[in-house]
């Protein structure tokens, strides 16, 4: 716990120790479990209650939120019905005690998703997730263009490296060119007819996978959105998104029998009739949200410093914006 700094003096404070029901001594130890860009995981064992628990460390928002760890709970509290997202269970956001966001909610187990093998397993856990009806007054974000929204965030992430003196000109030149074309695609979609919570950053990793007739779960729910569930399915299936913790690029009769196994896991509890021609718009424009991301993350890499510095991200970051990697995205989803 050393690595984030104030967190042992966090622990041992009053408020955290009655709001979990801690004895006043800390008799519990905490492990660190996992961590992305923005957070850090930490994993303990409640003494009295004898629970896995993990305890879950917001250094920023990637959603320029006042209340990041907040915003989570929040979206957790809504998705319990579903059985399919870990129980929270504290929350902190004040940082009054602790410069950063803190909650937390209980571990779940099982093993990142095997897009080969385990591909229905995805598609039961979000049809579960996407069909929990949400109450008026639930507080999630919703844009009223999300593709235009998807489009604007690129824009916006994609600027630190257009200015960077680090970015490569050839590079520079072929992201503009995909964000061109998809901002001529931007108008393609209607409004969406169902929205729901939805997750909008479906990695391999973000499931906990147990097995068929078991509990699988989606965990990470960093930046939810109120919206159309195609922009998660297209999040999911677009090869910026299979191939970021893995190598694998879905072939097309691939996404096509993934969307064929949702719809049936749906079973009608909401109106599907359009979610594949909805998903197959937005696998595109997800692409580039993927590229842009990694554009401003590899200038961020590039600082002296950095918080949180994962070799594995920083070689992905290098392969996405690879010249020849761009040029399969345009040949392969940007022909117009």
């Amino acid at each position: 716990m050393e690595r984030t700094k104030g967190l042992q003096e966090y622990i041992r404070s009053k408020e955290y120790r009655q709001g979990m029901g801690l004895a006043e001594e800390v008799q519990e130890k905490y492990e660190l479990l996992a961590q992305g860009e923005y957070n850090r995981n930490y994993l303990f064992t409640h003494p009295m209650t004898g629970k896995k628990l993990v305890l879950r460390v917001s250094f920023g928002s990637q959603m320029h939120l006042e209340d990041q760890i907040g915003y989570e709970y929040k979206a957790l509290q809504l998705l319990r019905g579903s059985g399919r997202t870990p129980k929270p269970l504290y929350v902190d956001g004040s940082r009054e005690i602790l410069p950063y966001g803190v909650m937390v909610m209980e571990y779940l187990p099982g093993h990142a998703l095997d897009y080969r093998k385990e591909l229905p397993l995805a598609a039961e856990c979000l049809a579960d997730i996407h069909s929990v009806r949400l109450p008026e007054g639930h507080g999630l974000v919703s844009p009223k263009e999300p593709l235009r929204a998807i489009l604007e965030e690129c824009e916006e992430m994609v600027k630190v490296y257009m200015e960077s003196p680090a970015g490569g000109q050839r590079k520079k030149e072929k992201i503009r060119t995909l964000l061109d074309r998809g901002w001529e695609r931007a108008d393609a979609l209607l409004p969406a007819e169902y929205q729901c919570c939805i997750n909008t950053e479906l990695n391999s990793t973000n499931f906990l996978i147990n097995g068929e007739g078991k509990s699988n779960y989606l965990i990470d729910w960093e930046k939810p959105l109120y919206g159309d569930p195609a922009q998660d399915l297209g999040h999911f299936l677009a090869p910026t998104t299979t191939f970021w913790k893995t190598d694998v690029i879905l072939e097309y009769e691939e996404v096509q029998h993934f969307i064929d196994s949702y719809i049936e896991k749906v079973g009608g509890r909401y109106d599907t009739s359009a979610i594949r021609a909805r998903t197959n718009v937005y696998i595109p424009i997800t692409c580039l949200r993927g590229i842009t991301w990694c554009a401003m993350a590899w200038v961020e890499y590039q600082k002296p410093g950095k918080e949180i510095f994962n070799m594995s991200t920083y070689k992905k970051l290098e392969a996405y914006l690879s010249e020849a990697f761009l040029e399969d995205i345009e040949r392969n989803y940007y022909r117009i």
